[in-house]
């Protein structure tokens, strides 16, 4: 314990498929890649939001994907998912959703976004709610299903969590060649790094190795 605190290794963190809702969330993600399908992004306005949305954003570029993010007007729109940001997915001809730091409490707008043709993956680290809402997948580490013990993540560190778990289902199946090269998730961690001082998490487990990751970074 105490040699895992002083030296934290990326090696040592836990496997992101333990998180409940992760398989259904790359199952949805991976299609639309597949698919060439346009995937929105859409992130909280604060720095862990901010920070999600990128390291997401950009590791689906990575993939390949076509992507398009949305952050709300603070002053405007407020907090969480929203239908003038639904609406702007729409119209850059999104087909998926996926919510950072904000969405497990956003029925109405999973709903509405389904009813415009929208499927809904929701990545957040927000209390939950008794019923969550009907989405594709909903990866929160608050669930009451979820056994992982990762309730100090930020969107920030479930967000690297999915793209680990991303990028090994692609790897296994043969995705990643020479014109597409595997991206290398450590260049995230700076990322992950401020997102997580930022949130004001505790600085230990998961935490500390992502932090102590992008620092080094």
């Amino acid at each position: 314990g105490a040699r895992a605190y002083l030296t934290p290794q990326l090696k040592a963190l836990p496997d992101p498929s333990r998180l409940a809702g992760m398989d259904a969330a790359v199952d949805r993600i991976v299609h639309a890649i597949d698919a060439n399908e346009t995937i929105g992004v859409f992130g909280d306005y604060d720095v862990d939001g901010v920070t999600s949305t990128v390291t997401l954003w950009d590791f689906l570029e990575r993939c390949g994907a076509s992507v398009r993010a949305t952050i709300p007007d603070r002053l405007l729109e407020g907090y969480g998912l929203n239908v003038a940001g639904v609406d702007r997915l729409k119209d850059a001809g999104c087909t998926l959703i996926v919510t950072v730091d904000c969405g497990v409490t956003a029925h109405e707008q999973v709903l509405y976004a389904t009813s415009r043709g929208i499927d809904v993956v929701v990545i957040d680290h927000h209390t939950v709610p008794v019923e969550l809402p009907k989405a594709r997948a909903v990866i929160n580490p608050h669930r009451a299903d979820c056994t992982r013990g990762s309730e100090m993540l930020c969107a920030a560190g479930v967000t690297f969590n999915l793209c680990m778990a991303l990028r090994r289902h692609l790897r296994a199946r043969g995705f990643f060649t020479s014109p597409r090269p595997e991206p290398d998730l450590k260049d995230a961690l700076d990322l992950v790094a401020l997102g997580t001082v930022a949130d004001v998490v505790p600085l230990v487990r998961e935490n500390r190795v992502l932090v102590a990751g992008g620092l080094r970074l």
